[in-house]
């Protein structure tokens, strides 16, 4: 039977085994940048809220690290949609930044560690990256779309340590910062250790959560921010403890965009 349905496929023509037409699904735009901070041209995808052609409104900005099409880009912009959609969110634009070697990208150099050290000898350019993002990506997007000047970072994991890193380190880049499951263990906690001396000029927001992971250091910065934060800094702490670090992603995107840009009351 089975070497006769074998047969019978290699009998019909191709145009009947093929794929029927059909039209494209288009989610977004997406653009090559050339960065001279990077070396190299680097991709930018885009989500626009409907309606944002047809009038002059401007819009929150979500920078969206590990945004490319392969990665995170698609299910963010799917979160931004349904709150458009449903009217549970405010519109705002998602601007997916690609990330390409994410370790040298988005994690700092490895000091104590030597082993991780070893193991990942290209780590340690989030500086740059940030450079990236603060010269070229944010003055791209602010030139070429009607932003309203405020904006948000958001990554889970190494790039979640990246959202900390930057709130710590270049306060007022963004004003919001989103950090998920944040890989705070970098470098034996090298940036939980540091924080004490850099909270004090935090601010904005930050909305920080965690799985069900041990040793990722982000209970310990949560005490630091108990202690620490300045009035500067408005924060929320909610881990998730039934959800892993491969579930986690998803479900607080849209727990963090409902509460940081909510409709609002008539």
């Amino acid at each position: 039977m089975i070497r006769l349905l074998a047969l019978l496929l290699a009998l019909l023509p191709m145009s009947a085994l093929a794929q029927p037409a059909g039209t494209p699904i288009v989610i977004g735009q997406s653009y090559k940048l050339d960065s001279a901070t990077m070396g190299a041209a680097r991709t930018i995808n885009v989500w626009l809220p409907p309606g944002y052609e047809k009038g002059a409104q401007r819009y929150p900005v979500i920078y969206l690290l590990d945004g490319g099409i392969e990665q995170d880009f698609h299910h963010i912009s799917g979160l931004a949609q349904l709150g458009t959609i449903v009217g549970t969110t405010r519109d705002v634009i998602v601007v997916g930044i690609e990330t390409v070697d994410r370790r040298n990208e988005l994690a700092f150099a490895v000091v104590t560690d030597a082993k991780l050290k070893a193991d990942y000898p290209t780590a340690g350019q989030s500086e740059r990256f940030r450079r990236f993002i603060a010269d070229e990506v944010k003055p791209w997007v602010e030139k070429n779309y009607r932003t309203s000047g405020e904006n948000a970072l958001i990554g889970e994991s190494l790039a979640g340590l990246f959202v900390v890193e930057t709130m710590l380190r270049a306060p007022g880049l963004f004003d919001t910062h989103i950090a998920i499951s944040p890989s705070l263990w970098w470098d034996n906690e090298a940036l939980v250790k540091a924080a004490p001396s850099l909270l004090s000029k935090a601010r904005g927001q930050l909305w920080l959560t965690v799985a069900n992971e041990q040793g990722m250091g982000v209970a310990p910065f949560a005490a630091l921010l108990k202690d620490k934060a300045p009035g500067s800094l408005k924060w929320t702490y909610a881990p998730r403890p039934q959800e892993t670090h491969a579930t986690i992603y998803h479900g607080a995107a849209l727990a963090a965009i409902r509460e940081l840009y909510p409709q609002p009351r008539q």
